[in-house]
């Protein structure tokens, strides 16, 4: 679907979908518990109906099943070990940009632990039993990985140590896998070893069994928030989201003090953040540990006077798109200035974009940061691939309406 975006004021509030990253935790955790849990999620997305799919699928079949991951990185690094825990062979199916994205070396772990991994084009055909033990997996890597062991130790014999080399990429989002195994009375111990550059992070658990809490609602998604949020920060009236969990164990809450860093004013009560446009000013921030808020802090970014640089972005090029290419495409094709820089992704902010001609890339973030650029554009923008939202946040365009935005269809 090709769209076109007309320059518009966006304000006002608009409820948090539910938290795609903590629902497929969740939802994992309660199809392999002893006793069922009811998960509570009010709004769903591909990579939420992938995960759901494919752990009936998994959980219905008495040796060997098929597994369909769409597009959604999450579903297929969760369940790869999970699979190995149960002990089940199955044919695991790719779509789009996931066959290209990396899988080492979490895959030589597994299969250092008893599992066979073998890719078949597009598809990947998984079989043995999944061991215990100790893995070691460098920083730099996705934290899915990590998340993955983290999500299938509770099915194991024998106790398992994950040691993450030092730093550790995208921290929060292991931390908000540990916030998940606590909801099933899962402990996870959390301590370094060694000393200086050869210091690891070690994440050990002990055989225990899954502990369902009965009844759970999967809590606001702070990622998706960010865009409107992002949309607050350049608007005078300003936008509110509720439905949030201000205290959440979701890294992508640091959105409110990178928007306060590039001068917007910032307020939280209850379960709902606000944020208003008021001293605008570039900025420079580590985004390491927070790779999906780089599309809606780059929006910001495009308008605010001066140079802001996001440092430290290179991981963005193995999500759905190469969002360092893609994001600082869009910016350009609108009339402003970004390029990358290394792995840093430097904006001149200009004081308006023109509008123009954007490609989300297949890229559901992609989307939505170029909508949140074209409300603030003096011109038109043609944004083509605008469906590709659906993957994380279905209801995206008409949240947008609500807000004031104002798209039509390109026939």
């Amino acid at each position: 679907m090709n769209v076109i975006i007309h320059p518009s004021s966006l304000g006002g509030a608009v409820p948090a979908v539910p938290s795609k990253s903590m629902a497929h935790r969740l939802m994992v955790l309660s199809a392999i518990a002893p006793e069922p849990s009811e998960v509570v999620c009010k709004t769903t997305s591909q990579d939420i109906d992938a995960t759901a799919r494919c752990l009936r699928a998994l959980c219905t079949s008495d040796d060997s099943c098929l597994l369909d991951c769409g597009e959604s990185g999450s579903t297929l690094r969760f369940l790869l070990p999970v699979i190995g825990a149960l002990g089940k062979t199955a044919r695991i199916v790719r779509h789009g940009r996931l066959a290209q994205r990396p899988l080492a070396p979490l895959d030589d772990q597994l299969r250092a632990h008893g599992m066979c991994i073998e890719e078949d084009g597009d598809s990947l055909v998984v079989q043995g039993k999944l061991h215990g033990g100790h893995f070691s997996l460098p920083g730099d890597i996705s934290s899915q990985y990590v998340s993955g062991l983290l999500l299938a130790a509770p099915l194991l014999a024998e106790p398992i140590e994950v040691f993450v080399s030092t730093p550790v990429q995208s921290r929060p989002y292991v931390l908000l896998t540990i916030a998940a195994l606590n909801k099933f009375g899962v402990e996870v111990v959390c301590d370094r070893v060694g000393l200086g550059a050869a210091s690891c992070e070690r994440f050990a658990l002990e055989p225990c069994t899954l502990r369902g809490p009965g009844r759970i609602v999967v809590e606001g998604d702070w990622s998706n928030a960010a865009f409107w949020l992002a949309a607050g920060a350049l608007e005078a009236q300003g936008v509110t989201v509720s439905g949030l969990d201000l205290m959440s164990a979701q890294g992508d809450r640091a959105i409110l003090a990178a928007l306060a860093a590039f001068g917007a004013r910032v307020a939280r009560k209850g379960n709902a953040a606000r944020v208003t446009r008021d001293t605008p000013r570039a900025a420079s921030m580590d985004v390491r540990s927070i790779p999906d808020l780089v599309p809606p802090l780059a929006a910001v970014a495009a308008t605010t006077p001066g140079t802001t640089t996001l440092r430290n972005a290179g991981r963005l090029r193995l999500k759905e798109s190469d969002r360092l290419a893609t994001v600082t495409a869009a910016i350009n094709a609108m009339g402003g200035r970004a390029c990358v820089v290394n792995d840093d992704l430097v904006i001149e902010g200009v004081g308006e974009l023109s509008g123009g001609h954007v490609n989300a890339a297949n890229d559901h973030r992609i989307a939505m940061m170029t909508a949140i650029m074209a409300a603030h554009a003096t011109g038109t923008t043609l944004l083509d691939g605008a469906e590709c939202v659906a993957k994380s946040y279905p209801g995206f365009w008409d949240d947008y309406h609500l807000l004031g935005g104002h798209v039509t269809e390109n026939q």
